[in-house]
């Protein structure tokens, strides 16, 4: 989609106390990033957690060490038993996001664009998404059976509602000066939809689409303690069954930094798209 920018060139005002002409940038720069990498606050809670557990302030049995977890996590992947799980449980994700993104989007957009769509969609949306996701898991055993099924649309339903949310909200919050400009100027409703109210909506779809990403992470953890014989979620179970206490934090790792690489991943790619904004 093509979106119009107005490049900040500075300005000049004559200075009374100086008497020449000063250069006044017309736009105020954003911050600069931060000098401290964001991983860093990942290390500090690392080395919290093992000094705890070297001081004997965590006991072991209830949270194994770092150092435990990397040696197991080491294991788990030599053996092939890690990875495994997790391409059962990425197909999962990679499902689950295909069609949640196209339910979300799709809803977003019929009742953000219109009054129809928004008194028709809107309410049982709403009613749909302060359902717990435990309180469907009964029900959709019985509906679809306990193959992929339910698992695929319990992540299918958590990355929808925040995209739908965020979505529905970008396009109502569309700028009727431009709107109205672009009404003026001779665009049809499909041109105004495409060049005014989707770029507006853009910076909200991308907050509600990393919200939706760690939304499909937790529904993963649930959907895959619902009767699974494969994936994290199934590795965690089990290795609970028999107090591996170091085996279930491997996965909970996993499952934290797969989130995180997620997260970084549209991060980079809202730098991409909003670059026309600027340096975030």
């Amino acid at each position: 989609m093509s979106v119009s920018v107005l490049t900040a060139s500075p300005r000049t005002i004559s200075d009374p106390q100086v008497g020449d002409d000063v250069a006044v940038p017309s736009v105020i720069p954003r911050s600069r990033r931060p000098a401290v990498p964001r991983w860093a606050s990942l290390l500090g809670v690392l080395a919290l957690w093992q000094l705890a557990s070297a001081t004997k302030l965590l006991s072991p049995d209830l949270l194994a060490p770092p150092s435990t977890i990397a040696v197991t996590g080491w294991r788990l992947t030599a053996s092939g038993e890690l990875g495994s799980a997790l391409l059962v449980s990425s197909g999962r994700i990679a499902l689950g996001l295909l069609f949640g993104v196209t339910a979300g989007v799709s809803l977003g957009l019929l009742s953000g664009l219109s009054r129809w769509g928004d008194a028709l969609l809107d309410p049982p949306v709403q009613a749909l998404r302060t359902l717990p996701h435990l309180g469907l898991v009964p029900l959709f055993i019985l509906w679809f059976g306990i193959d992929e099924t339910p698992k695929v649309l319990l992540i299918a339903m958590g990355v929808a509602f925040p995209l739908y949310l965020s979505i529905h909200s970008g396009v109502r919050q569309s700028d009727p000066k431009l709107l109205e400009a672009a009404r003026v100027l001779g665009f049809t409703a499909r041109q105004r939809v495409w060049h005014v109210s989707l770029p507006s909506a853009l910076p909200h779809a991308l907050v509600g689409l990393r919200q939706g990403l760690g939304m499909a992470w937790l529904s993963l953890i649930v959907a895959e303690q619902v009767n699974a014989n494969s994936g994290l979620g199934f590795m965690i179970n089990n290795a609970r069954e028999f107090l591996q206490t170091d085996v279930v934090v491997v996965g909970l790792v996993v499952y934290a930094v797969l989130g995180l690489l997620t997260d970084t991943v549209v991060r980079k790619l809202e730098r991409r798209a909003l670059s026309w904004q600027g340096p975030l």
